[in-house]
């Protein structure tokens, strides 16, 4: 059986967490910053997890991470 190829675009963008989610950053926050507030910048620092609808989808592009 031939080996599966993991999505590099996507194995670059998520890491796994040690119960197995999923962990991503967050969107809009490369450019266009000036009109945003601190308070958004400042919270689209933080990672986010995956939703659980996407698990399945994300299974399947990343099999070995």
């Amino acid at each position: 059986m031939p080996k599966i190829k993991t999505s590099r675009a996507a194995a670059k963008r998520f890491k796994k967490t040690g119960t197995g989610k999923l962990k991503r950053m967050k969107a809009y926050k490369s450019h266009i910053l000036t009109k945003k507030s601190p308070k958004r910048k400042r919270n689209l620092r933080k990672a986010a997890m995956t939703d659980q609808t996407n698990a399945k989808v994300m299974k399947k592009i990343l099999p070995y991470l």
